[in-house]
């Protein structure tokens, strides 16, 4: 059982996750720590360190088995069970996360989205139907919801969270462009698209200054 582990650890799980994978994909059934490594631009020691956080899975001189591996970072992930998500918010957010495909493949099942317009409600994404905003409460009366997808509007994101909180949901995903206050019981991982730009764009503007 792992103990602390630092947020910056936790960051990196999900690009382990992902390389070996696409190593696994590939037929790769070995790789050393310098090989991953080397296509992660991490070096050695960092992959060892992380890794050995959670218990030793390799062997030293001989390296990890690719599926071996990849399955317990998948546990440590939570990847290893079903989460039942609704999204708040149909509109360009919100279609492209029911939309995008490798969810699903790692146990994230969209059962619902909501909505305040009348050309998207009683309608399907998909095979996920859009139910009226309205009828939140009564939809998390009778479903047990893991996370929630947020991506409303700045100006009912609060009072939206507010709700999924008093609907038992605990773990939100937030695309509005605003922080949210929340008891301490709720985890939220906020997704703000404009900051991640204006970060590159600070680095394109100063990537001269050494």
């Amino acid at each position: 059982m792992a103990g602390y582990v630092s947020d910056a650890v936790i960051r990196r799980l999900p690009g382990y996750y992902r390389h070996l994978r696409e190593l696994e994909a590939a037929g790769v059934t070995q790789i050393s720590s310098q090989e991953l490594g080397k296509r992660m631009q991490l070096t050695p020691s960092q992959i060892r360190q992380d890794i050995n956080c959670f218990g030793g899975f390799g062997r030293q001189g001989y390296g990890y088995k690719v599926s071996e591996l990849k399955g317990h970072i998948g546990e440590i992930l939570g990847l290893d069970r079903l989460h039942r998500l609704i999204i708040l918010g149909a509109g360009s957010i919100g279609s492209a996360v029911a939309r995008y495909p490798t969810f699903s493949r790692e146990g994230f099942e969209t059962i619902a989205m909501f909505d305040v317009a009348p050309d998207k409600v009683g309608t399907r994404m998909g095979n996920i139907p859009i139910y009226p905003m309205e009828e939140l409460e009564n939809f998390l009366s009778g479903y047990k919801v893991d996370i929630a997808v947020l991506a409303t509007p700045t100006h009912c994101a609060q009072e939206n969270l507010d709700r999924l909180y008093a609907g038992g949901v605990r773990a939100v995903w937030n695309f509005a462009p605003t922080d949210l206050n929340h008891p301490a019981d709720m985890i939220v991982v906020n997704v703000h698209l404009s900051d991640s730009l204006q970060i590159l764009s600070y680095r394109i503007a100063h990537r001269d200054d050494g």
